[in-house]
């Protein structure tokens, strides 16, 4: 066993159990603490990355016990991908917040930590309870996170988030039970051997649990009709957690991802594609249902919440064209959208210090103090969301449009996905247009300040768009490589081998 694998785990819980007695510590106390956990865990996952690169799973079992008993943590190339990824953008919502958004919350710090952790645990577990587990930490902590300032406009919107999250919960809960009364397991590398061993009376049971975790993991991700909680939530929310919440629909993708490939996967037997039928055109319409949500967007905020629906119906559209090129080509874009995304959300409140009380309304307002630095910003991010070229989500885009067959589902791909982007672009140059070029006379007296604080990390968030361009081949062998991985399932079965050391 390789002790490192609990690093990511471990960084953040004891840095979120001294957040949490540390409540009454100077604020630059709590900022130092707070940035050092996040800048270690991210240290962490970039040396799991490397372990990963070798293609081979490693295995750390809590306790010693032999898998598929007790707690097992797994790492492969996708779940690497997924701790870097969201550490990388963690690190830079966390320095944003130290701009004035931790202020109003002594806990904030801790909450900030423990959902990393939460978020870490799901990419790592190898087993359904704990991936149920790690959903109930993130959630606990996103939900003190996105009422973290005041007023209606956050309650009502968390009121509903923490309702539908609670009886997704459940649901989750009903459905593993219900597979385990059948299996005898939730370990996910022995769930692969035993599902296509099910006997014929006992498939509707394990055919029903496993289309209510996609249910589930379908409200993780904000898929259609899931998904109008979202663009609420995620508007109201203070900037670094805004910001960060655009991961969050990653991890229903990522379990979408897992359990389809490992557990209902081609050798599940009669189960093999459960719920796969359902989820292309599915994808497509909350696709077109983000497309028109941004369209009617009245702030900027809005905007980018509804990029983020639009991505999932992208990202989900590429996924279940079950195949291992499309399943490299959502990887692919899974990165560039979830950085220049969170990247928009820091922007969004830059813009909204600059514009007094017209906010990040999209309506005319006094030119703003530093309107070509923050529209040369706006220009890129909406360019890279939009997948306009040159920059990484045009590739990331054809890469998905490429890896369709000949065929019907490559025709409706290709025309939801060309007409969504066209009306995307429409919408960003609505919205730009208006904010940065349509003025009304006068000036904003004391505009925020952009500090290198805040405007750093929406800047380089926004920025990594270009550097997924210049380092496109590397990242591009390694989704590929991921995909060949995740499409193999006989390999990652072969966890459950692993010897444990004997204790002395």
């Amino acid at each position: 066993m390789n002790h490192w694998l609990i690093a990511p785990i471990l960084i953040p819980l004891v840095g979120g159990i001294l957040q949490a007695f540390m409540g009454y510590a100077p604020i630059a106390l709590r900022r130092t603490l707070g940035i050092a956990t996040t800048t270690l865990t991210l240290a962490s996952a970039i040396l799991l990355m490397g372990l990963a690169n070798d293609d081979s799973y490693r295995l750390y079992a809590f306790g010693n016990w032999q898998p598929p008993f007790g707690i097992v943590m797994v790492l492969d190339r996708l779940a690497a991908l997924m701790l870097v990824l969201t550490s990388v953008l963690a690190l830079f919502a966390h320095i944003y917040s130290l701009g004035g958004a931790d202020g109003n919350n002594r806990q904030f710090h801790g909450l900030f930590l423990f959902q990393l952790l939460g978020l870490n645990i799901a990419f790592l577990t190898g087993d359904l309870f704990n991936l149920f587990v790690a959903f109930e930490v993130l959630l606990i902590a996103s939900y003190g996170l996105l009422m973290h300032g005041e007023g209606k406009n956050r309650t009502v919107p968390g009121l509903h988030y923490v309702v539908l999250n609670l009886v997704g919960s459940a649901i989750f809960l009903i459905s593993v039970g219900m597979i385990y009364s059948v299996t005898g397991t939730l370990n996910m590398a022995d769930l692969a051997q035993k599902i296509p061993q099910v006997a014929p009376g006992n498939l509707p049971i394990v055919q029903a649990g496993g289309m209510m975790l996609l249910v589930v993991f379908g409200l993780k991700a904000a898929i259609l009709p899931l998904c109008f909680w979202l663009p609420s939530a995620y508007a109201n929310a203070t900037a670094p957690v805004a910001a960060l919440f655009a991961i969050m629909t990653k991890v229903g993708i990522y379990a979408i991802i897992r359990v389809c490939n490992l557990i209902f996967g081609e050798q599940a037997g009669d189960l093999s594609g459960l719920g796969m039928d359902w989820l292309f055109p599915l994808a497509l319409i909350t696709l077109v249902m983000g497309v028109i949500g941004a369209l009617g967007a009245t702030n900027l905020r809005k905007l980018f919440a509804w990029q983020v629906i639009i991505s999932v119906g992208t990202l989900l559209a590429a996924i279940s064209l079950n195949s291992e090129r499309g399943t490299s080509a959502a990887l692919f874009y899974l990165v560039n959208t979830t950085w220049v995304v969170g990247g928009l959300f820091l922007l969004a409140d830059l813009i909204s210090g600059q514009r007094g009380t017209a906010s990040d309304q999209i309506v005319t307002a006094p030119r703003m103090r530093n309107r070509t630095f923050l529209s040369v910003l706006y220009l890129v991010g909406a360019v890279a969301a939009a997948g306009l070229p040159p920059l990484s989500g045009f590739f990331a885009k054809l890469l998905i449009l490429d890896s369709a067959v000949p065929g019907t589902v490559r025709t409706w791909l290709w025309l939801v996905m060309l007409v969504g982007s066209f009306f995307t672009l429409i919408a960003y140059s609505r919205a730009g247009s208006i904010v940065f070029w349509r003025n009304v006379e006068g000036h904003l007296e004391e505009p925020r300040k952009l500090t290198g604080t805040i405007a750093v990390p929406a800047s380089a968030l926004i920025a990594l768009s270009l550097v997924i361009v210049v380092l496109a081949e590397p990242l591009s062998r390694y989704v590929d490589s991921t995909a060949a991985q995740l499409h193999n399932p006989a390999a990652y079965i072969e966890v459950l081998k692993t010897p444990m050391v004997e204790e002395k």
